[in-house]
């Protein structure tokens, strides 16, 4: 079971590094097509350096989960990742209400699939 956390673990961490990259790199060219319909094609380079500072908050999220594979503690490294998890399953929750439902699917539900993992395992 252990191994299938740390799997869902890395997946929502990358998962976020993809935003990272989404929102930091690629927001007017892969960012107009992840977030079609949510935002005017024409408010994209306006938003821009938004855009990537939100990139860098995933960033931060995916780099306290990639952290939590690494802590050899048993009682800090699952704490640890829940914490992240929560963080993101309830920014997730915040962006679907807000901004686009699709948010609710991409984002939070792996990471509260992963928080029940990680509580049960």
């Amino acid at each position: 079971m252990e191994l299938y956390v740390k799997i869902a673990i890395a997946i929502v961490a990358f998962e976020h590094l993809y935003f990272l990259y989404i929102e930091m790199f690629a927001w007017e060219t892969k960012g107009k097509k992840a977030f079609k319909g949510a935002l005017k094609p024409e408010l994209f380079a306006p938003t821009k350096t938004l855009a990537a500072n939100q990139g860098l908050y995933n960033g931060f999220l995916a780099a306290g989960l990639i952290w939590s594979l690494f802590i050899r503690d048993l009682n800090w490294s699952p704490n640890i990742a829940l914490f992240f998890l929560i963080c993101i399953v309830i920014a997730g929750l915040y962006g679907g209400f807000t901004a686009s439902k699709k948010i609710i699917y991409i984002q939070a539900l792996p990471a509260f699939i992963t928080l029940i993992l990680v509580l049960i395992g």
